[in-house]
């Protein structure tokens, strides 16, 4: 074996100095489950689903923080690996509220299932993350359920006083993904780890709500829950992923161009995830994240509107374009280009920016064109 190899599952790869164990095996398709790992995050190895087998170790290692060395010898599926995983979700399972029972695939079963799981109130009772929640894809893949161990009781209330996120810490799994994502992607710190042994919670501030802390509410750290701890406070608890079809689009609210599927059931935005891509690589700010509700206002503008004798009608697009640009010619030529000015956005796009600086100059014949981040 050459010196910068190793061995994982049988199968001799290459490697670069400093990766790590999972960051070889993602780079050649070889799955390592994690909870904990986040992208762009420091590793941790908190939730230990990562565990692989080392030959000559002592103990099994955690994947996403072991550095490799040449001829290292891994197995990441062998039985001592998929029985310490196995604990561990089960430990996870039984650690607060992870009904993450799974009924069958027949559409009439699911229907029973979730009658059972309605409350004495008619409230759903069923996890708002139930089909999209990473624990569950491990207790499914492993095959575990919480029975064997008694259930944690929830230490700390369900926390619903925000105005975007509900954080359910019977659901949290300690796993540190929110605070990394806060602190080292969104550099917001506006939580941390709080306590500690089994009491142990993420705190905003000296344990306040988020709304009576620094949070911005961007919305990092619901993007990055593995489980049902944190999510939106409206489209999670109306709506099921697999109801969705998901749109990619361009978010609208300044020039950056972030990336964003919009989540859409029956023609409605429902919710908003960003997108795993340049330039805000998966980040929104709140506006992107929250900020959709005007998609489906009832009082947007459906149709062109002219005004005649006081009163606006309705009006064609070719109707109404014609209108200006009339108007527009009419003043260039009469009073000069610079008898008008143009006042751009950053809610624009920068392409749509870029093409009226154009035509206010090349049309209308003026440099007078301002736009508002200027200021």
């Amino acid at each position: 074996m050459s010196a910068q190899t190793l061995s994982i599952n049988g199968r001799e790869f290459g490697f670069e100095p400093g990766e790590t164990i999972l960051a070889v095996a993602r780079r050649h398709h070889i799955d390592i489950p994690t909870l904990c790992h986040l992208k762009g995050a420091m590793p941790t190895g908190a939730c230990r689903i990562c565990v692989v087998e080392v030959v000559g170790a002592k103990t099994l290692l955690t994947a996403c923080n072991t550095k490799v060395d040449a001829g290292m010898q891994v197995q990441t599926e062998s039985p001592t690996v998929v029985a310490a995983r196995k604990l561990i979700i089960q430990l996870m399972l039984s650690s607060g509220n992870h009904n993450c029972a799974v009924p069958g695939s027949d559409r009439q079963e699911w229907t029973d299932f979730q009658i059972k799981v309605q409350g004495e109130d008619g409230s759903n009772q069923l996890c708002p993350v139930w089909g999209d929640c990473r624990l569950q894809d491990l207790a499914f893949r492993y095959q575990v359920s919480p029975e064997r161990l008694d259930v944690t009781p929830a230490r700390y209330p369900m926390e619903t006083v925000n105005p975007f996120i509900v954080r359910d810490f019977s659901r949290c799994i300690n796993c540190g993904r929110c605070v990394q994502a806060c602190n080292e992607v969104q550099v917001n710190n506006a939580i941390q780890f709080g306590y500690r042994g089994p009491e142990a919670k993420i705190i905003a501030a000296d344990d306040k709500p988020l709304k009576d802390s620094d949070c911005v509410f961007c919305g990092e750290c619901v993007q990055v829950c593995p489980v049902g701890a944190l999510v939106e406070k409206e489209g999670r608890y109306s709506v099921r992923l697999w109801e969705t079809q998901q749109v990619r689009t361009t978010c609208s609210y300044c020039g950056v161009g972030c990336q964003l599927d919009l989540h859409v059931k029956d023609n409605r935005v429902v919710r908003v995830t960003g997108v795993d891509a340049p330039p805000n690589n998966g980040s929104l700010c709140v506006k992107g994240r929250f900020g959709y509700h005007f998609v489906n206002s009832p009082e947007r503008l459906t149709d062109p509107l002219i005004k005649e004798n006081g009163k606006f009608r309705k009006a064609s697009w070719d109707e109404a374009l014609d209108l200006v640009a009339n108007k527009f010619k009419k003043i260039r030529d009469t009073h000069g280009g610079d008898s008008m000015g143009v006042l751009v956005s950053a809610r624009m796009t920068n392409e749509e920016n870029y093409v009226a600086q154009k035509f206010t100059r090349a049309v209308l014949k003026t440099n007078n064109i301002d736009h508002c981040a200027r200021l």
